[in-house]
């Protein structure tokens, strides 16, 4: 991807993962991979100069308009003189920056930063052009914002972390260079040859107005899970291959029996890892094979998963009807009015967020119990008690799957909805909030632990089909095994450092090893 636009079509999901993360792709980590520039189109500028002339118009009108001429939230009804404007809009980024808690990830500052730019540059909020200038100024500079944990309730915006990210606008707080250093707000935009801005009227509000922090995570939570289903059908169709089940049951007529698109692409995709294996060849017999049928978290993997792909494109569908929105309060409208609203609040992003933690939960849980099918020795089909070379002396990946149960149920914990509490603040004047950033943040660590969870399953189906031995496996499953074997050792034998190797196998989950070691033998996966 080349640089991105704004201000002709809506961003994409990948637009915001791609500036989020750079060219390189880092994932949940504060490395800013090859930055990709934003640029702001000409009409964009346009319309920003044409609203930004209709609020000063009503600076110096006697009718009060909020943000303009008024406080804030509970405070609204108290009339601001003109000579303490400016004061305004400085102290309410100022006492909107009241985040607390561990520093957030620097792909989520630059989310949020992005689809506020975007915002800014519709032409509905009335901030000036220098003011956006120098918000794109500092994205394109790599200067990170400080952003904190805690601070936003998903209801007037994702006010705290937006205030942090304006304070640095203003030349004031702490921030992340280019290089990831901690430094000075002032000295890094000095360094960048970016000007500070003084805030005039309507410019603190317009800053902070948004559900821009939970929508970006909402975005790269997407990005993050639908490369996890893919890895979570490779890693069941392993399990499937070394626990002697059938594939009979992911056959495409049986799916086209209900006809939900996710549970369809999943089946596919367990097919073509199944595909020419000798295991599955070896008890093909249905007179050498007495077992009718597998147990559920064999056979029903493509239901759970795809149950998880549906969610996930219902998720991607929201989050693009949010990408298209313009977020602010009061807005400017096309014709000329200043108009309260309350778009600000979250519940639409927040509710997906939550849905999706409950998704990420189920499809854990499910490659959980297939790991624990292989170290139990009555259900395993003749493989060692805990895949251990020597049991007893040996204990094998008993251990593994122990992490795997405390990350399962972290993941259930964490599926609790953020969404369905609220908290009244501002005097009651914002009664009702959506808690969409901590459905946002919760859900983050829910993608973290699942990353882990069916890294564990792949580690342990490795390790049961080379069990098989003399028997190979399909060529898929080999492909993936020697993928985990660069950074991992899969490989049967006596007992060894343990986690190393669970490292090894997350790694390969989340750069996308796995995946693109299975789609070079068996084609394109969904």
């Amino acid at each position: 991807m080349t640089d991105v636009l704004i201000g002709e079509t809506p961003l994409t999901l990948d637009h915001v993962v791609t500036v989020a993360r750079g060219r390189a792709g880092a994932d949940h980590a504060d490395y800013l991979g090859d930055p990709v520039r934003v640029i702001v189109s000409d009409g964009a500028w346009e319309r920003v100069r044409a609203s930004r002339t209709i609020i000063e118009d009503l600076a110096h009108d006697t009718v009060a308009h909020y943000g303009v001429s008024t406080g804030f939230g509970a405070l609204a009804t108290r009339h601001i003189p003109v000579e303490k404007r400016k004061e305004l809009q400085r102290s309410l980024i100022r006492s909107h920056a009241a985040g607390s808690g561990p520093e957030v990830e620097r792909e989520v500052v630059r989310a949020l930063m992005l689809l506020r730019i975007q915002t800014l540059a519709s032409g509905r909020t009335g901030v000036r052009e220098t003011t956006l200038r120098a918000y794109v100024g500092i994205l394109n500079a790599g200067i990170t914002p400080v952003v904190h944990e805690y601070g936003s309730l998903g209801c007037s915006g994702d006010l705290a972390p937006l205030a942090h990210c304006a304070l640095a606008l203003m030349g004031e707080g702490p921030v992340r260079d280019a290089s990831g250093e901690l430094t000075t707000a002032a000295a890094a935009l000095a360094s960048a040859g970016i000007e500070p801005a003084e805030l005039a009227e309507k410019e603190g509000l317009a800053l902070i107005n948004g559900t821009d922090g939970m929508l970006g995570m909402l975005c790269m939570a997407i990005a993050d899970l639908r490369a996890l289903v893919t890895t979570a059908d490779i890693a069941a169709a392993m399990s499937v291959e070394g626990l002697l089940g059938t594939d009979d049951v992911f056959a495409a007529d049986l799916q086209a029996l209900r006809p939900q698109p996710g549970q369809a692409k999943s089946a596919e995709n367990m097919r073509k890892v199944l595909a020419d294996s000798p295991i599955r060849d070896s008890h093909r017999d249905p007179e050498a094979c007495t077992r009718v049928q597998d147990a559920y978290s064999l056979r029903c993997a493509p239901q759970v998963a795809g149950a998880v792909r549906d969610t996930i494109d219902h998720a991607a569908r929201v989050a693009g009807w949010e990408l298209a929105s313009a977020i602010d309060n009061p807005v400017v409208t096309r014709d000329g009015r200043v108009e309260s609203n309350g778009n600000f609040h979250g519940a639409p992003v927040a509710y997906v967020l939550d849905f999706l933690a409950i998704a990420a939960a189920d499809l854990a849980s499910i490659s959980e119990r297939r790991t624990d099918r292989f170290l139990d020795k009555a259900r395993s089909h003749g493989l060692p008690p805990f895949l251990a070379d020597d049991p007893g002396v040996d204990s094998g990946l008993m251990i593994a799957q122990y992490t795997a149960a405390g990350l399962v149920s972290e993941m259930k914990r964490l599926a609790a909805p953020a969404s369905v509490d609220s908290i009244p603040s501002s005097a009651m004047q914002e009664d009702h909030v959506s808690m969409g950033w901590g459905a946002a943040r919760k859900l983050r660590r829910s993608v973290a632990a699942l990353q882990q969870v069916l890294a564990i399953e792949l580690l342990t189906a490795a390790r049961g089909i080379q069990l098989r031995a003399p028997l190979e496996s399909s060529p898929v499953s080999g492909a993936v095994i020697v993928a985990l074997n660069d950074l991992a050792d899969t490989a049967p034998g006596p007992d060894r450092f343990l986690a190393v190797d669970i490292a090894g196998a997350c790694q390969a989950v989340a750069d996308g090893s796995v995946v693109v070691a299975a789609e070079r033998v068996a084609g394109h996966l969904h």
